[in-house]
Formats: C-alpha cells, sequence, structure tokens
C-alpha cells in the first residue's frame, strides 16, 4: 500500500501527477515505471492534468438522477464556460444520497446544491457530519467514559474473550451487513482457526453503491464501536493489524476516525498492550484511491498490496489467504459495531430486539422519494412501509411506484410489496435481497426505464474489466438501453437481456459483473410498459 500512498500524498500535494512525478516515484522505488502508470490508469481519484482553481463534482447516479442532479450539472457546465478556473465533472456516488443532489467542491461534500449560482456563491461549503448528534441504541456506552469497557473487562483472558465473542456472535446469528450477508461467529471463528503467525483485521469502509451511506453516518457517529470491534476481532483471532480502508469521498468522516483512534490510543486500547491484553494491535486508515469495485474484498486486497483493484478467483478465501498471503478477518463497518453491543450484553439481549419472530437491531439508510432520508435504526423485521414513515413519508402524499430494498445492486420490487419485512430472508422471498441495507423510494411520476439505464450504465462504468462477459457485457446491455431510450431501436431488442444476465451471473468473477443487469431485468419483470417507445 506504500505505493499507492506515496501516489495519493503526490496528487494532494501537487494537484495531479505529472510524468516527470511519475519518473521521480520510479526511480526511488525502483519500480518499472509502466507499472506505476497501469495504477495510475486504474484508479478513478487520479488525474494526470493540473486542476482549474476550483472543482466542482456532481454526482450522476440514481438518487441524485431523482433530484435534479442533470439540470444542476448543465446548469454549472454553462457558467463554467465564462470562468477558466472552474472545473465541472460528473461523478459516481459521492455516498451522500441524503443530500441529493450529492456534490463536492474541491473533494470536500458541500451538501445539497439548490442552485449553481447559489453553490458558486460560497467561498467556502460547511458540511455537518451528518446525524452528529443521534442516540443509538445499539451503543452499549452511557457515557464516553465508559466506552471500551466490554473490550477492558475480556481482554485479559485470551481463551475466554475469543470463546466469548465466538459464541456470542453464532447464539446471536449476526450476519455481515455489507451485503453478502455471511455469519460473522463463523467467519470469526474460520480464520481464528488458521494456524498462522501473522493475521490481519480489515473493516471494508469503501461503500460506494448508490443509495448507500449507513456506514458513513456510523463512522461519524459510532467510531469508537467500530474500533472496539476490530480490536475484538483481533484479540479473538489472534491479529495484531486492523486496516481501516476508507473511501476517499468521506474526508469528514475521515477525521473523525483519526480522532477516535488517537482518543483509543490515548486510553491504552491501541497500542502494544491493547486493553491490558498483554497483546499488540493497532489501526490504520488506508485511503481509496477510487473506485467502486474496491468494495469487493479481494479487489480490495489487490489496491493494499499495491497492484490494480481486480477481484481474485475464490477460493482461497481471504480468511485462509488474504492479505500478503495471510488470514484475514474483512467485515464491514456496520458488522464490527454491531459486535460489541452483542458480546457485552448477549444474544437473548439481541434476540429481543426485533420485531416480532425477528431478531435484532438494524441500521438501514432510505433515499429517493422520502421527506427524511437518512440513517435509521430498525429493530430487524420492520416492514418497508413502517420504514417509510419513520422517515416522514412521501413528499406530497404521493402514491409509491416501486422500490430497491438494498440498494442499486438489489431488484425493484413493486408498491403491492412495501409491507415486506426488511430481514434477509423476508426481503429474498418477496423476491429482491437486504444487500447494503439500503431502501430507495419511486414515487410515481418517474420513468423506472431512465433509472434502471441509469443504474446499469453505473454497473458498465465501475467494471474492472478483467471479466470479459461483465466488461463487454454490461458495455453492450448499456448499448440496448440507450437506443431504445433514444428511439432508434424497437424494444424487441430487449429481449437479449435475461439470456445475457443470465452469462454475466454464471461467469463474472465478483458481483458487480454478477448483479449488473438485475436493475432492469426486475424492471421489466414488474413494469414491462415502461419501457420507452411502448
Amino acid at each position: 500500500m506504500e505505493l499507492l500512498r506515496e501516489l495519493l500524498d503526490l496528487q494532494h500535494r501537487h494537484g495531479h501527477l505529472s510524468d516527470q512525478h511519475l519518473e521521480d516515484l520510479a526511480q526511488r522505488r525502483g519500480v518499472p515505471r509502466y507499472r506505476i502508470e497501469g495504477l495510475v490508469s486504474f484508479y478513478t481519484h487520479f488525474r494526470r492534468t493540473p486542476p482549474r482553481q476550483r472543482q466542482i463534482a456532481v454526482c450522476r447516479d440514481v438518487v441524485c438522477r431523482m433530484h435534479g442532479c442533470g439540470t444542476l450539472l448543465a446548469d454549472l457546465q454553462q457558467l463554467a464556460e465564462t470562468d477558466d478556473e472552474l472545473e465541472i465533472v460528473e461523478v459516481s456516488c459521492l455516498g451522500r444520497c441524503d443530500h441529493a443532489p450529492a456534490v463536492s467542491v474541491d473533494d470536500r461534500p458541500a451538501g445539497p446544491a439548490a442552485s449553481a449560482t447559489n453553490l458558486l456563491a460560497n467561498d467556502t461549503v460547511p458540511w455537518r457530519t451528518a446525524q452528529a448528534d443521534s442516540e443509538w441504541q445499539a451503543d452499549p456506552y452511557d457515557s464516553a467514559d465508559d466506552r471500551y469497557s466490554t473490550l477492558r473487562r475480556l481482554a485479559t483472558d485470551q481463551p475466554t474473550l475469543a470463546e466469548t465473542c465466538i459464541t456470542s456472535l453464532n447464539d446471536a446469528g449476526l450476519r455481515g451487513m455489507g451485503g453478502a450477508g455471511f455469519p460473522t461467529g463463523r467467519k470469526w471463528s474460520l480464520v481464528a482457526g488458521e494456524s498462522s503467525d501473522t493475521k490481519f483485521v480489515i473493516c471494508n469502509a469503501d461503500e460506494s453503491e448508490p443509495g448507500t451511506f449507513k456506514d458513513r453516518v456510523l463512522l461519524a457517529t459510532l467510531p469508537h464501536l467500530v474500533i472496539e470491534g476490530m480490536v475484538l476481532a483481533g484479540l479473538t483471532i489472534g491479529a495484531e493489524q486492523g486496516i481501516i480502508f476508507l473511501r476517499h469521498e468521506y474526508s469528514v468522516e475521515q477525521q473523525v476516525l483519526q480522532d477516535a483512534i488517537q482518543d483509543a490510543t490515548a486510553r491504552g486500547i491501541l497500542g502494544p498492550d491493547a486493553a491490558g491484553s498483554g497483546r499488540a494491535f493497532e489501526i490504520e486508515i488506508f485511503v481509496s484511491p477510487g473506485g467502486y469495485i474496491l468494495g469487493e474484498e479481494t479487489a480490495l486486497l489487490e489496491a493494499l498490496e499495491d497492484r490494480r483493484g481486480e477481484p481474485r478467483n475464490k477460493p482461497p478465501y481471504p480468511g485462509q489467504v488474504g492479505l500478503h498471503g495471510k488470514p484475514t478477518l474483512i467485515n464491514n463497518v456496520e458488522t464490527f459495531a454491531l459486535s460489541v453491543p452483542i458480546i457485552a450484553r448477549g444474544a437473548d439481549w439481541w434476540a429481543g430486539q426485533g420485531a416480532e419472530n425477528f431478531s435484532g437491531l438494524k441500521f438501514v439508510s432510505i433515499s429517493g422519494d422520502i421527506n427524511q432520508p437518512g440513517v435509521y435504526e430498525i429493530p430487524v423485521g420492520t416492514t418497508v412501509a413502517e420504514l417509510i414513515e419513520q422517515a416522514g413519508g412521501v413528499p406530497g402524499g404521493a402514491a409509491v411506484k416501486a422500490f430497491l430494498p438494498g440498494g442499486a445492486s438489489s431488484k425493484f420490487l413493486p408498491s403491492d410489496r412495501l409491507n415486506t419485512p426488511l430481514d434477509f430472508d423476508a426481503i429474498a422471498a418477496a423476491g429482491s435481497m437486504l444487500g447494503t441495507g439500503a431502501v430507495i423510494v419511486i414515487t410515481e411520476g418517474h420513468n423506472l426505464f431512465d433509472l434502471a439505464t441509469n443504474l446499469v450504465r453505473f454497473f458498465r462504468n465501475e467494471s474492472c474489466g478483467k471479466c470479459v462477459p461483465c466488461r463487454i457485457g454490461s458495455h453492450h446491455a448499456v448499448g440496448l438501453l440507450e437506443s431504445v431510450a433514444d428511439g432508434s431501436a424497437d424494444p424487441d431488442v430487449l429481449k437479449e437481456l435475461p439470456e445475457l444476465g443470465h452469462t454475466l451471473e454464471q461467469t463474472s468473477i465478483c458481483g458487480l459483473g454478477q448483479v449488473a443487469l438485475i436493475p432492469v431485468l426486475s424492471m421489466l419483470e414488474h413494469f414491462p410498459d415502461e419501457v420507452s417507445g411502448t
């Protein structure tokens, strides 16, 4: 990760990466120039030309499209025509769908923009940490002084700590909250059972899927639980090093994390005698050089090893052969945060937090056509309709037309399934998936064909290109969709998509290619009349 870190540092200092910068780095590191060029050309955050004095990035993805990002972008581009110091770019999801249309100014979040002129009128655009005053039931501590007491209580007895953590997580049935839903206790147990003197714990904080921003809010409000969960995991599996892999768009949250890590170090939670355990554990932050694909755990590992972030074939899995070939435990932000109250309070407490016949708590982001978009802590089993009501309902009391229950990679569902509980199995039974826990609400008046095309275009743009079916298939699918939208092709050409989607699902190495066509296929299933030209 040192090579990528140096490239990021160079760009931060100079604003871009010139030929001379790369040549000097190659000479200094003794690395072939082509290898450095390969990294710079792959990662989206790097740029080869000097930036203008001010750069404004506008999100182009589904929730921001619903909220007028196209108009804002066009207005800004028109203003830039007469301002040589202003650069306007459209970008993939900024992770701030609760403030759509989301924009950033000089790589700093700027919140929703009422208009282009309003945005440009501010020399600096403040950003208040989202939901900073929230009180979460999942936080087992009444005050800052009480933080890390669960870890301190268990840390002095290593065998008991590992057994307590794994048993509690298994009994609670906690599943990974990054989308895959793998049982957390089982994952910790598998990595703990690997025989190696060196192991790693990685927190995947690279959520980059449109509609998904819950981990961002958790990093801003519960960083101590993320840190404590990582230390508990490290002591359980026998690791001494933790890494938080953070998307570069989360600069505000990065500062919160850095402050929390410093506080944990000052308390003795991190360091050579972590929480009095007699074992070392440290946490560092690695800032992603950009790209949705890095949310895939093996692509993330490739980036940490200074390679292009292309997913690995599995098996072996990271728990066996991970970072630098060593056993590596990877969980996302929410999973680490929720592990702490489960270990602190027990599986019975966790079971009691769910709605009737369900168990546990869930953090869910909700955006789209909603009065109070944001992150909500809900009992598992809360229905989509109940969540919408909790979030203030829809603007003007409009009728809900469709919703995505689990972010951009989940299937559209019609409004007659709004009473589906937000639970892995219940959402699957309704025909979609809980995924990243990101509900996107769409009311009447939106063209679902347009929104589905936008989602497929996102996956096309974010494909790493390693798999031929994904690289070529997603591009072909977008071409078909756009040709139907502009009237140059008959809607019958869309009959190719189910077979193409099946091919991508069966032959793509990672989840991106496997779900790339799901938005449009589910739209065609439930809303065939939405297709442009029919």
